[in-house]
């Protein structure tokens, strides 16, 4: 018979019940009008706690959007993984696993865009960014996979190749000329860039370009 954890404590119950409040409270006034124009204090009256029991979760605006995006990012890359496991071939399952993604971000764009600048520039040693970067990791983690069962790659090669892709997605986000930028318009970016780093197996099952013609 499997052993049983312990129970958790009154303390650790507490502690997560105020980290759930915080987070559906930064959740819903990061969604309504943006991280620019939400304070810290908003958010501690919204989650009934004082700004120094926030502090011990999340110091800066920045933290807290971390906090609040990795969760959806987190259930993104689950949806993704479903779908890719579904599509057929490497280009369509990459494109599968992406597209929840890519979504996420757009939900609020300036959203999107911050948290990206916070996941690239902030402090890797904060536990909240250094679970942002750990899905990241996740990310391509899963685009290798894929790439080496559908395309045939090497797994170096694929190591490469999913972080070539990984990374030209965020770009892509980040880079979105307006506000208007649909899902679709970046997906077809990122089309564009996996097509361009795949096209060396010479389809998207990996079987090889054909021969160069004789001289």
């Amino acid at each position: 018979m499997p052993p049983t954890s312990p129970p958790v404590g009154r303390r650790e119950r507490n502690k997560q019940e105020k980290r759930e409040r915080i987070v559906a409270a930064a959740a819903t006034l990061f969604a309504e009008r943006g991280v620019d124009d939400v304070t810290t204090q908003e958010i501690a009256d919204a989650a009934d706690i004082g700004t120094g029991t926030l502090f011990l979760y999340a110091k800066t605006k920045g933290e807290l959007l971390l906090l609040v995006q990795n969760a959806h990012y987190a259930r993104a890359l689950d949806e993704g993984r479903s779908a890719a496991a579904a599509a057929s071939g490497a280009i369509d399952g990459v494109l599968a696993l992406v597209a929840p993604i890519v979504a996420c971000n757009r939900k609020q764009v300036d959203n999107g865009r911050t948290y990206l600048r916070e996941m690239i520039f902030g402090d890797a040693e904060e536990p909240h960014h250094a679970e942002a970067l750990r899905i990241v990791g996740e990310t391509e983690r899963t685009l290798i996979d894929l790439i080496v069962t559908r395309a045939e790659r090497s797994e170096a090669d694929a190591g490469v190749v999913a972080r070539v892709i990984s990374s030209g997605m965020l770009v892509a986000m980040a880079s979105a000329p307006t506000a208007d930028t649909s899902v679709d318009d970046i997906l077809a970016v990122v089309r564009a860039q996996v097509e361009a780093t795949l096209s060396g197996t010479g389809n998207e099952r990996g079987e090889g370009a054909d021969p160069a013609p004789a001289s």
